[in-house]
């Protein structure tokens, strides 16, 4: 079984990314994928986007909608995307996979003027 195997039809996955010292972060996020990189939309200047600049090493694994594991973790890197017409892509699955409540978290930002990125993710095992 591949490590990516186990994000068939979920809906979240935990993303694990460490701090300067050394201590982890896990945050539940959408995401979609596409062959062997998982994708992920998120705040531009969230705290997640800072840790990945700062160490692209991060942890992976299958969740719920509270974080709670449903599948185990494997080593991946992530990247901040920078190819628009990529993005764009990425936005159109996101879309599709997630509805209505992704159509009112972007409208919601839109109105609040935050910007976004979108995050590459890579397996390395």
């Amino acid at each position: 079984m591949k490590a990516l195997d186990q994000y068939q039809k979920r809906k979240y996955l935990n993303l694990e990314t460490f701090r300067k010292n050394g201590d982890c972060m896990r945050t539940p996020v959408w995401f979609v994928q596409i062959g062997d990189i998982l994708y992920v939309h998120t705040l531009a200047n969230s705290g997640k986007v800072r840790r990945i600049r700062n160490n692209d090493r991060v942890n992976i694994a299958p969740c719920g909608m509270d974080g709670k594991l449903v599948g185990s973790w494997v080593p991946a890197q992530a990247y901040v995307m920078t190819d628009p017409e990529k993005s764009t892509l990425v936005d159109h699955m996101l879309d599709k996979k997630y509805g209505l409540l992704r159509k009112m978290y972007e409208n919601q930002s839109a109105r609040m003027g935050v910007k976004s990125t979108n995050l590459e993710i890579k397996i390395t095992e």
